[in-house]
């Protein structure tokens, strides 16, 4: 059980980041706590305004509380297995009730119109529960007006959707929500279902359905997983998280669900993660690939095509898109949110948007050519898309840019930026001879053998003995890991093992590595950036280092929360800071395992190699 307690400023302490579990309908997710609270939900889409966001103000930012009044029970949470259904369960010697949470709708998970079900189950003795509903709309801008009749509450405020709550309760108005106490038996069972006003009802059969519907659905999708190695459970845990991050409308990806939550705790870093940021989206597609999930790589690249054009120069693409791929919002403090543990802003929109990263034409190449070698060929219409963004790549690759982590610093050359620069257009050469397509072979042969020489001569720094992370600069970066990762050099050539190690003396306290350790334009530090920690271990298994890599990842998972999820960062102690799920954190975890497990098995022939 979670602890509340009051900090200096006098307002209730957040639950931990990392005693949540998450639902979704592939429109939005809720973050259920231990303590039986949705302290987070943006409705009816992920980048909709908030209508419970008390994980970054408990007092102000509206919750949806329902748990047992029982003394020193034990709380336990999990997932049915293989979905995106969460059980929270309080055990004691008297008694014992659980809570089914669940989303469904409104395209494909449930058929039917968008809701949250939660089901209370008494599995012993008698329980008495307490129901507070308290959401507060337009990220708790808006305190509601409540309206109640019989088994049933309307939320209604200007501008927002107006939601109803249904259970077989008695509900009394409370300070802009509703409450309720109810009293259950061993056996007995109710449910409280949150959708919107107008929604058709749904009666005891309708809702049997639909759970068992739900759970079908999530069992059956990851039924569809090729993975059968170590650590499997994990492996379908994170995919199942970034199926949850996928919009099933539009195709796109957000990159997490949710906005504020601090890298640096009482820091500035604060940022808004739910766009579609072409990097991470495109690594997503990559690691779902990889387990046998091509439907969602092709609606990304259906999607991704549509992009190229777009930006102020023809070909050019925007490091991030809204998910209906329009432009994300320029950012927004939310003054009036207290922020996570007092971290402020708390921050909606995204600046970045503006920013130019070179990385992101390599890593969505690299998606397009991986869908078409193992999915659907690609259209007429989606490889002139891909020229036009390879001609912006050769014209532009030495640009000074703001680099993969979105550092508000000066520009400059990067050694990542121009690495995935090379990936673009070595991925289009080998698309374009592979499909037998039209293409200037000679103009982008050239320009790949450019980048790659520039790259040797201009960031391997010799009396370092290693390759450094910008032009001028004797400092490391974590995204350097990629470079054997995307086959730029060999995973055992003399100059990378240098730089492995390198890395691993500089950036890294074990498991954990940094993604860098300069001052990025931003106040505070940061913690050990989670993904660079899972691609330092395929990086130690690549170069044949297994002992190492095998320890590593066996802590790597071990730091994830009670249900396998895991958010951008680790703090010193490896607890959780960060946006929550994070998609590049799961993803990277899928990449280091199916390749481990392969490479401990001794084999060589692993299927997702160029």
């Amino acid at each position: 059980m979670v602890e509340r307690s009051d900090h200096s400023a006098g307002t209730p302490a957040p639950r931990p980041i990392a005693d949540h579990g998450a639902i979704g309908n592939l429109a939005t997710m809720a973050l259920v706590a231990t303590d039986g609270t949705i302290d987070f939900l943006c409705w009816p889409d992920f980048d909709s305004p908030s209508i419970f966001a008390a994980l970054l103000d408990p007092d102000k930012g509206g919750h949806f509380t329902l748990a047992p009044q029982m003394a020193d029970a034990r709380v336990v949470q999990t997932y049915l297995p293989d979905t995106n259904v969460l059980l929270t369960q309080w055990l004691s010697d008297e008694a014992s009730v659980q809570i089914t949470d669940l989303m469904a709708g409104p395209e494909e998970i449930g058929h039917g119109a968008a809701c949250v079900l939660r089901r209370v189950e008494v599995t012993k003795g008698e329980v008495r529960m307490r129901l507070d509903c308290q959401p507060r709309f337009d990220y708790a801008r808006l305190q509601p007006e409540v309206s109640i009749t019989q088994d049933q509450v309307v939320f209604s405020a200007a501008g927002a959707p107006s939601l109803r709550l249904c259970a077989p309760v008695d509900f009394t108005a409370v300070d802009g929500g509703a409450g309720a106490t109810f009293v259950l038996k061993a056996g007995e069972s109710i449910d409280i279902v949150m959708d919107e006003e107008g929604d058709p009802p749904l009666d005891q059969a309708a809702r049997d359905t639909l759970v068992v519907d739900v759970v079908a659905h999530w069992r059956n999708w990851a039924r569809r997983s090729t993975y059968k190695g170590r650590w499997r459970e994990d492996v379908t845990r994170s995919a199942l998280v970034l199926k949850l991050m996928t919009s099933r409308r539009h195709g796109s990806m957000v990159a997490a669900a949710t906005f504020g939550l601090p890298e640096v705790l009482g820091g500035s870093r604060n940022w808004d993660y739910r766009s579609t940021w072409i990097r991470d989206a495109s690594f997503t597609v990559y690691a779902l690939m990889r387990l046998g999930y091509t439907e969602e790589a092709k609606a990304f690249t259906r999607w991704s095509a549509e992009r190229p054009g777009h930006g102020p120069d023809d070909g050019q693409l925007r490091i991030m898109y809204a998910l209906d791929g329009g432009e994300v919002q320029a950012e927004v403090d939310l003054d009036h949110l207290a922020g996570y543990a007092g971290s402020q802003p708390v921050r909606i929109g995204n600046d970045a948007a503006t920013q130019l990263q070179l990385d992101i034409f390599g890593a969505l190449l690299d998606a397009v050519y991986l869908s078409n070698k193992y999915g659907e060929a690609i259209s007429h219409a989606g490889w002139l898309g891909v020229c036009h963004v390879v001609g912006f790549v050769c014209d532009n690759w030495r640009r000074p840019d703001a680099g993969i982590w979105e550092g508000r610093e000066a520009p400059r050359e990067h050694l990542h930026s121009q690495l995935m620069c090379w990936v673009a257009v070595d991925r289009a050469i080998r698309l374009a001879s592979k499909r037998s397509l039209t293409a200037p072979f000679d103009q982008w042969i050239a320009a790949r053998n450019d980048i790659s020489n520039y790259i040797w001569a201009t960031f391997w720094n010799k009396e370092l003995g290693h390759f450094v992370r910008s032009k001028g600069s004797t400092d490391l970066d974590g995204a350097m890991l990629m470079m054997p990762l995307v086959r730029f050099i060999g995973s055992t050539d003399p100059q990378w093992l240098a730089t492995l190690d390198a890395i691993g003396d500089q950036l890294g306290d074990d498991a954990l590595v940094l993604r860098y350790d300069r001052d990025d334009g931003l106040e505070g530090e940061e913690g050990a950036f989670a993904a660079c920690s899972f691609w330092y271990v395929e990086c130690l298994a690549r170069a044949g280092r297994l002992e190492q890599a095998h320890n590593n990842m066996e802590k790597l998972l071990a730091y994830g929360n009670h249900v396998g999820l895991y958010a951008e960062e680790f703090t010193g102690k490896a607890e959780l800071l960060g946006n929550f799920p994070q998609a590049f954190t799961h993803l990277a975890l899928i990449s280091a395992a199916t390749y481990l497990d392969s490479a401990l098995d001794g084999r060589n022939n692993h299927p997702w190699q160029l």
